[in-house]
């Protein structure tokens, strides 16, 4: 089988229509679905099939993507082996990740890297959701996500997860709320509460509504920021209570905000990196990941 093809096939497989594959590798959308076509004549099965008004892996097809993975995962090591007698870790590691992610890691992890200096990363903010990890994994080395511990595991068949920590979740209250000199809080404490969340469908929304269904108590949602800065000046500005991420939470040693855990529950998010194998085999990536998990090393240490 072509390798050319197989690439496409895996690329299709991540990003899900011929349309993106083409734009990522800079072909016309005709020319993939040529290269898809002709890669089902070479295997005398269908790989794809029409849904709508596109086209969706069979089964087959899933199975040759997995298969794909492999192959283009063994070519990559021999290139890093062969790499490996030239120099130490080197080239360009794209690597994304979530904002508070971002807020807690990337100034130590920055430090770190500088110490490779051959190795020449480049970061990028996404506000992501768990959905949507696969399809960056296609474009970036390395995707630092994260999602509610009690939510799926991202899928291993064909990407490595590699945990980085698990962030526990606190109840962060203005210093002069009502409820901030106890020590532990009860939803049903908080039921009367405007409550400050992210969009639906991000991983703090998820914890906050999972909660909610297990203690039978609806939070009243007022507002939806995402950026966690924001929600931590308007909680300190007494315009209502959230549940944010412990260790990438400024509460200033809690003179500007107090942070309070939930009693009975447990409410963490867990913080993982997501990258293709074939990816992987490159020393300066495996040297960045290196280093995101001895930063996470030293933040579980410091908390």
């Amino acid at each position: 089988m072509d390798v050319r093809r197989l690439r496409v096939l895996r690329e299709f497989a991540d990003r899900g229509s011929v349309a993106a594959v083409a734009e990522a590798l800079s072909f016309t959308p005709s020319a993939i679905s040529q290269q898809l076509r002709a890669l089902q004549d070479e295997v005398g099965l269908a790989l794809t099939e029409p849904v709508g008004r596109g086209l969706r892996l069979t089964e087959a097809g899933r199975e040759l993507a997995g298969h794909a993975d492999t192959v283009l995962a063994a070519l990559a090591s021999a290139d890093a082996a062969v790499e490996s007698y030239r120099s130490g870790p080197r080239g360009v590691v794209r690597v994304a990740m979530f904002q508070s992610a971002a807020r807690l890691l990337l100034p130590g992890l920055l430090r770190r890297v500088a110490e490779l200096p051959e190795v020449k990363p480049r970061f990028t903010d996404i506000d992501m959701t768990p959905p949507e990890v696969p399809g960056l994994a296609a474009d970036f080395c390395l995707v630092v996500a994260h999602r509610d511990e009690h939510a799926p595991a991202f899928a291993t068949d064909r990407w490595e997860v590699t945990h980085l920590l698990r962030e526990p979740l606190d109840v962060v209250l203005p210093p002069g709320h009502r409820l901030a000199r106890r020590r532990r809080l009860r939803l049903v404490d908080l039921a009367e509460e405007s409550w400050i969340s992210v969009q639906e469908g991000f991983p703090v929304d998820d914890v906050l509504r999972s909660i909610a269904l297990r203690t039978g108590t609806e939070p009243r949602i007022v507002q939806r920021i995402n950026d966690f800065g924001v929600t931590e000046e308007l909680v300190a500005a007494g315009h209502g209570i959230a549940l944010l991420p412990r260790y990438s939470t400024d509460d200033r040693g809690g003179r500007r905000l107090v942070r309070r855990p939930l009693a009975g529950v447990r409410a963490a998010r867990l913080v993982e990196v997501i990258a293709r194998r074939s990816v992987l085999v490159r020393p300066a990536v495996r040297a960045v990941l290196d280093a995101l998990r001895a930063e996470a090393d030293r933040v579980r240490e410091e908390n």
